[in-house]
């Protein structure tokens, strides 16, 4: 990632005060910040894939699901991350005057890409970790049939678990719901 300013460091407020006129989004890391590049038709198709198959499985339940515009606020490393997908149980934890950064996220998934796969497994999970209310972390692969989906065990242990089949399902561990692959990669075109 490249700092988006020629400013060196920017504190928490600034970069919320910058980010609510920029034309384009940014994530924040300890005082920098870092332009998001644009995705790509399968990148989108994934995450669009999975709002809707979570979303009609969820209308019912006590959860909430969000894609790209909704920040997190990492305190324990002071970060502001925009992830793909996430749910949230009810109800939202907000940051202080916002209603559109929250605190709570339960599950997060992250679809990977070229530029962004070794922040996403390595950085940006280790940041993840510290929100307590974090159980599940899913990294989906947009070039292959291929999800990793990390589950809190304890404080310090988490399982792993890979998929590689169109005809299985992702099954939470902490929402009561199952996402078939084939949903998820529903349209979506591996060259």
């Amino acid at each position: 990632m490249q700092p988006q300013e020629k400013k060196l460091f920017y504190t928490p407020d600034e970069y919320l005060n910058l980010e609510d006129r920029a034309e384009f989004k940014s994530e924040y890391y300890q005082g920098e910040i870092f332009s998001m590049a644009g995705a790509s038709l399968n990148h989108n198709q994934i995450v669009v894939n999975l709002c809707i198959a979570c979303g009609n499985l969820l209308k019912n339940l006590p959860y909430r699901i969000f894609a790209n515009d909704l920040k997190v606020w990492i305190p324990q490393v002071n970060a502001y991350t925009y992830p793909d997908v996430l749910l949230l149980a009810e109800p939202p934890q907000f940051v202080e005057k916002r209603n559109d950064t929250v605190t709570n996220p339960l599950i997060i998934i992250e679809v990977l890409s070229d530029t962004t796969k070794d922040f996403d497994r390595s950085g940006k999970f280790e940041f993840y970790r510290t929100l307590p209310s974090l159980q599940e972390y899913i990294l989906v692969h947009q070039d292959k049939i291929q999800l990793e989906q990390f589950i809190k065990q304890s404080e310090k242990q988490w399982l792993m678990r890979e998929y590689t089949a169109e005809e299985i399902s992702l099954e939470f561990a902490n929402v009561p719901v199952q996402v078939s692959l084939a949903d998820i990669y529903a349209k979506v075109s591996f060259s």
